[in-house]
């Protein structure tokens, strides 16, 4: 993979350009593709950015939202974009797999692929990259992928409030220790040029509905578990769960850090139950190393502090899994 200022020779020209992210997209990978899709526009490039699954609604105000072509609603027309596409801009993950549906698309498809991502060690698949796990998220790197192309001056609002979005959800609002003193460097440029951040705040964690906020009750109250001897959470959340509030997966971003604000809980998990798999998300606080956990035992990977896994093991089978090796781990 070549260094990513490889590619600015070909950016040199108006192309067209795809940009996608990985399935189930959380705020930093719509972030960060909205925030590239509003950049490369300005720079003059015809732009298409593609999510592989539909959009979380607390996500829907975002600038430019209206112009991702969602995969599974629109496969033909996400499929031309690709075919069309001069450059593929892969955003938030480092392996095709991550795309789910798009995977045997991007596999097969011969144009340049340029990846900006933050997760640990990434596939040897791409022809340019930008990969650094330190980074707090994939939107502190499209800013810097900005800045390193000499562009800061055109960072306007709406590039601004797509990444502040996905580094503000992905710090879990500047808490964990991603959040280095460049991440507030940027955030210090963008208040300067303007930015409202306290709107933001408010469209992603103040407008829930009554519902989501009564599912969360439900959630603490009937489907946590605390296991004291191991330092662990667990939520586990089957299909009859989600439909008995409504809720979509969109809606249950940030559920799985609840278990960490009780005191003697080290490790947190949320086991969910989907239509074809089932999705586990980990996060820890201190120096049990999450990433390491979901790559031996659940298929997984991510960060330190933040991963995620997958099982194709029935739903009652995964969580009873994971039960019996909590023993082994026994996070401190």
């Amino acid at each position: 993979m070549l260094p990513i200022e490889e590619i600015f020779p070909l950016l040199s020209t108006p192309k067209r350009i795809f940009i996608t992210t990985h399935h189930k997209p959380d705020g930093d990978a719509i972030g960060s593709m909205l925030g590239l899709y509003h950049y490369l526009v300005a720079k003059g490039h015809n732009v298409i950015p593609v999510s592989p699954s539909e959009i979380p609604e607390f996500l829907m105000w975002l600038p430019g939202v209206d112009k991702v072509v969602n995969y599974e609603a629109e496969s033909k027309n996400a499929e031309k974009a690709l075919a069309d596409a001069d450059i593929i801009f892969c955003l938030d993950f480092n392996d095709f797999s991550r795309t789910k549906h798009l995977t045997a698309h991007l596999e097969a498809a011969t144009q340049p692929k340029v990846m900006i991502d933050h997760h640990l060690l990434p596939k040897t698949v791409w022809d340019y990259a930008m990969s650094d796990s330190t980074k707090s998220s994939t939107c502190e790197m499209v800013y810097d992928f900005i800045n390193l192309c000499g562009d800061n001056a055109m960072i306007n609002m709406d590039i601004a409030a797509c990444l502040y979005t996905g580094v503000m959800t992905d710090t879990g609002s500047f808490r964990f220790p991603a959040t280095t003193a460049s991440v507030h460097d940027m955030v210090a440029d963008f208040k300067r040029k303007g930015l409202n951040h306290t709107r933001i705040h408010e469209e992603v964690y103040d407008s829930w509905s009554a519902q989501r906020m009564q599912f969360l009750g439900y959630v603490l109250l009937e489907k946590m578990e605390i296991f004291p001897k191991y330092n662990t959470g667990l939520i586990t959340l089957s299909k009859k769960d989600l439909k008995l509030f409504n809720v979509n997966t969109g809606e249950l971003e940030g559920l799985v850090n609840y278990p960490l604000s009780i005191g003697a809980v080290r490790f947190a998990v949320m086991i969910t139950e989907r239509s074809d798999e089932v999705k586990l998300s980990f996060r820890s606080k201190g120096d049990f190393d999450v990433n390491t956990f979901a790559r031996t035992y659940f298929n997984g990977g991510g960060h330190f502090n933040a991963s995620g896994g997958r099982s194709t093991a029935s739903f009652i089978d995964t969580v009873a899994y994971f039960k019996q090796i909590l023993s082994d781990i026994h996070p401190r």
